[in-house]
């Protein structure tokens, strides 16, 4: 017989949250906004190894069952929090499809004007500190690269060997961001912004769209 109270829902009382859906509304949102920022402070401040479900939950006032609830696992949270972190860099399809200048120029301008501004080059940093302290943490991180960014900007090519093309220029600009944002290496990291783009926007163009560049 069962030991339940009438009305009682299927479950009550086992000890065992029971999944329900997602709720609804402002605060659901607000609440899941704030533990992406929670999550991409955790992992920058922590690195992926050191952070988990439950630090992500406890410094962002929240449940850690709530946390699972949203995101699922570890490494779906990192990854919910890199997608938003990356979501400025994906913009550079649009700048490679578009007109104004040369492309090598517009991609090197457009680079630098996301890691320049505060807000969206601190998110950027979270994500890639974690992805260079652990092998899971680099998979999720080259997988979303890939399909965000790399991927999208192979397809505004109209050359052969776009997205060997893309990896080069990636290559290139990923360099800049660990001397002059990461490692802070002078004079790259006080260097003038236009300048890093006059220097560098000339390596881009070729490999972008120099007839020679093939694996």
């Amino acid at each position: 017989m069962s030991t339940e109270p009438a009305g009682a829902a299927p479950g009550a009382g086992s000890g065992r949250p029971r999944r329900r859906g997602r709720p609804a509304g402002p605060a659901s949102g607000e609440t899941r906004d704030r533990i992406l920022t929670v999550a991409r402070e955790e992992f920058s401040a922590r690195g992926y190894d050191r952070t988990s479900v439950r630090s992500i939950g406890k410094a962002a006032g929240v449940d850690p069952a709530l946390v699972h609830h949203y995101f699922g696992t570890k490494e779906q949270v990192f990854a919910a929090a890199i997608e938003v972190g990356l979501a400025p860099a994906a913009g550079v399809s649009e700048v490679v499809a578009g007109p104004g200048g040369e492309l090598g120029e517009r991609v090197a301008r457009f680079f630098l004007q996301v890691w320049e501004d505060p807000v969206t080059r601190d998110p950027l940093l979270a994500v890639v500190r974690s992805a260079l302290t652990n092998d899971t943490a680099a998979a999720v991180f080259r997988t979303l690269v890939s399909r965000m960014v790399l991927a999208r900007v192979a397809g505004e090519l109209a050359v052969p060997d776009a997205e060997f093309r893309v990896q080069l220029a990636a290559s290139h600009l990923v360099g800049v961001v660990m001397l002059r944002y990461l490692v802070k290496v002078e004079p790259m990291a006080s260097a003038r912004p236009e300048e890093l783009v006059r220097l560098v926007a000339p390596a881009l163009q070729r490999y972008l769209t120099a007839p020679d560049v093939h694996p």
